[in-house]
């Protein structure tokens, strides 16, 4: 593995690798603003399969976070009715950002500062394998997406729009 390939470790793949959790590294060159379909581009995937990492307030500006496929958006209107709140918005870059512990575009749902619900789009729990932030821009790794069940206790939803 040439340096270049080499991603040292981060908050997500600490904590990943302490609960034993087997996972596929994939570094890409990071474009700013280009999202989960850029890195689905460049590394060849799905982009149904990679799946971004959301940061989401709701009306009392509590986070949480929402794994949803990288070709689709959210419908807030569905999330919030399914979650029990009044309304749910995407927080601003900069509260991502805080509540995370991660920058945006590198944000993962593993290892955040602090511990927030989870919710993920229903049918990602369908598919063998997802790739999703490692926690680092232009880094994802490939994991199975019941991880994020067992490790997050993510609760699943349906909230997919197409994009």
């Amino acid at each position: 593995m040439s340096k270049k390939d080499h991603v040292s470790e981060t908050l997500a793949t600490q904590l990943l690798k302490a609960a034993k959790v087997l996972f596929t590294e994939h570094p890409y060159e990071y474009l700013e603003h280009g999202g989960a379909q850029h890195s689905a581009e460049v590394l060849g995937f799905d982009p149904f399969t990679v799946v971004k990492t959301l940061v989401i307030q709701d009306q009392d500006a509590k986070p949480l976070l929402v794994l949803m496929h990288g070709n689709r958006k959210v419908s807030t209107k569905n999330l919030a009715r399914q979650i029990g709140a009044k309304s749910v918005e995407p927080c601003k870059p900069e509260v991502a950002n805080r509540h995370s512990g991660y920058l945006v575009g590198g944000t993962s749902p593993f290892g955040t500062r602090k511990l927030m619900p989870v919710y993920i789009e229903e049918s990602i729990l369908a598919l063998p394998k997802i790739a999703i932030n490692g926690g680092r821009r232009g880094y994802l790794v490939g994991l199975d997406p019941q991880v994020c069940v067992a490790l997050l206790g993510a609760k699943s939803v349906n909230c997919a729009l197409e994009d």
